[in-house]
């Protein structure tokens, strides 16, 4: 588990350097990309649902991504691209990509469907989290 958080960690840092985030956020983006895998493993390891798995770590993401935004006065979306990194479905994509090459059209639909509906979990988590903080404002306000 430490080898998995420790490379996650790294991989969203490092994305946020390729992504031109600001260096005193690093740390943070990191963290973010760290707790969301750290969450996504921890429900592959359960057996949830890879989809459910991935839209609770968006989820979670971008309720971080939104706090670490406002201690650090920064936009959200530093914090939560940087933080999606880990979940984003590129082996999927290849593995889909690598069958239609092959001629296992079979095999690839069945992979690209999959990639797609990460990919849907992740945008529906990132939206579903910013509709309920901007519900929350307002209810404050």
């Amino acid at each position: 588990m430490i080898e998995q958080l420790l490379t996650s960690f790294i991989a969203t840092s490092a994305f946020g350097i390729l992504f031109n985030v600001p260096r005193r956020t690093l740390v943070q983006c990191g963290f973010v990309g760290m707790i969301g895998w750290m969450l996504y493993f921890s429900f592959q390891q359960a057996l949830v649902d890879p989809i459910l798995a991935t839209l609770i770590a968006s989820f979670v993401v971008t309720i971080i991504s939104q706090f670490f935004a406002k201690i650090y006065k920064t936009p959200v979306i530093v914090f939560s691209v940087s933080g999606i990194i880990p979940l984003v479905p590129g082996g999927l994509a290849y593995d889909a990509m690598r069958n239609v090459v092959q001629n296992h059209y079979d095999v690839a639909v069945q992979l690209a469907a999959k990639a797609f509906l990460v990919s849907g979990a992740i945008a529906i988590g990132l939206v579903f989290s910013e509709v309920i903080n901007v519900l929350l404002r307002r209810a404050r306000a």
